[in-house]
This record gives C-alpha cells, sequence and structure tokens, in this order.
C-alpha cells in the first residue's frame, strides 16, 4: 500500500479520517507508524497529499489531511480483454489500473468460458476492490472505468467502432506480422484476446472494422502477462 486511500464516508470533519479497516492494520503491521507520523494519502478520485497521524490504536487510525497534489497523469489506452478466467481478470484490473489504464471492456468471445460471467469476481465491490488495489500500489487516486460487453457483435458495432474512429486500434496476436509499436503519441485501443487467442473471424471482424494486429512474439503468454507486456511497450518513455 503505496498511499492510503480514504473516501467521503471516512471523514469525521473538513481535513481528518477515521479508518478501523484493513488500511488501520496495514498502517499499524506494515508502516508501523506513530501518533505525529507523516503518511502519504489520496482521496479516491480526487487529491494526493500527507496525513498526519493524530490517533493510532486498535480501534481506530485518525489522519489530518492536507491533499494538494494532482494524480499522476493517466495512460490513454482503452484496454478491451477477452474476458479471462477470473483470478487472471483480477489480476488485469489490478496491474492495468497501475500502470495507469482509466477505461476497461471485457468482451465475450468464441473461447470464452461462459461461466466466467456468473463469477462473484464480476460483482461491483469486488471489481472496485481490485481497482482501489491497482491505485493503492501506484499512488494514484482516479477510479477507472469497467465496462462489460457479453456480444462480440454488439461490441464491434457500438463501442469498438467508436474507439477506431477515435484511437489507434491494436489487436494483439501472436502469429500477427508487425511488433507492437512504442510509445505512440496518440490514444489506443489495444484489445487483447484470450490465451488461445481470437479465432479467425474475429480477427477479420476485428481488422475490418478498423484494428490493426499486432504481437509481442511468438510465445503464448498467459492473458495477464501479455497484457502488462503490451501496455509497457505502449506507456511514453
Amino acid at each position: 500500500m503505496n498511499v492510503i486511500l480514504v473516501e467521503p464516508a471516512d471523514f469525521v470533519d473538513a481535513r481528518r479520517v477515521r479508518l478501523t479497516d484493513r488500511r488501520l492494520t496495514h498502517v499499524r503491521k506494515v508502516h508501523r507508524a506513530a501518533v505525529g507520523d507523516t503518511l502519504r494519502v489520496g482521496q479516491v478520485d480526487g487529491a494526493l497529499g500527507r496525513g498526519r497521524v493524530v490517533r493510532l490504536d486498535r480501534e481506530a487510525l485518525e489522519l489530518e489531511l492536507e491533499l494538494d497534489e494532482p494524480p499522476p497523469p493517466a495512460l490513454d489506452v482503452t484496454l478491451v480483454v477477452a474476458l479471462p478466467r477470473p483470478p487472471s481478470m483480477r489480476k488485469v484490473l489490478q496491474q492495468g489500473t497501475a500502470m495507469g489504464v482509466k477505461r476497461f471492456v471485457f468482451v465475450h468471445c468464441a473461447r470464452t468460458e461462459k461461466s466466467y460471467w456468473t463469477a462473484s469476481a464480476l460483482e461491483p465491490d469486488a471489481i472496485r476492490r481490485d481497482l482501489l488495489l491497482g491505485l493503492e500500489q501506484a499512488r494514484d487516486t482516479a477510479l477507472p472505468r469497467v465496462a462489460f460487453e457479453r456480444r462480440l457483435a454488439e461490441f464491434l458495432a457500438g463501442r469498438y467502432e467508436a474507439l477506431a474512429r477515435e484511437s489507434l486500434v491494436l489487436v494483439a496476436h501472436p502469429d500477427a506480422a508487425s511488433p507492437c509499436p512504442r510509445a505512440p503519441t496518440t490514444p489506443v485501443t489495444l484489445v487483447v484476446g484470450p490465451e488461445g487467442g481470437f479465432i479467425p473471424s474475429e480477427l477479420e471482424r476485428l481488422e475490418r472494422a478498423g484494428g490493426r494486429r499486432v504481437t509481442l512474439g511468438p510465445r503464448i503468454l498467459r492473458v495477464e502477462t501479455a497484457t502488462v507486456a503490451l501496455l509497457a511497450r505502449l506507456s511514453p518513455s
């Protein structure tokens, strides 16, 4: 936890928060803080800054805040991922958020198991927890948006076409001829398929709608590994 994130419900007055959950436990056991210490703090969807410990015991952590710094710049990438196994989806959310992604779209494809759509990892509270973990890792406060598209055809005819008009669309696939570009200066939509890849008809539809096929090489990577490697190439140097 590289920043303690606070929310409106935590405030007991204009500049003071009281925390009684895992954040209290983390500060006591990991930071080993004491009254008078200063910790990095940020308000979700707000500013970053510092919090001075004014109370710390088994029941509560209270901080007096001074929040006056903007969050780090976002990565101008919309990340579209074929819905993977729930543990992989959680890693994509956490690691993508830590790398600056603010727009996630998870889509159904031919190799998506239907059971994935009923997993508890897709519940709003679970998704929010994963996003917060990513923000805490990266000292960020801006909560990403997450969308789900259960019908690929409808996604291609709607949201995807709009993204193709507004950004460079890169479809990751091991058999592509072109390597993924480095640090493009335009907005990017990155499309990552399942570990087995999109089927040929899906690839053709993605390309017809404006996508450009790119690769990291011939190795077959886990979805979360490929996603981080691709985002690293797209990040500003």
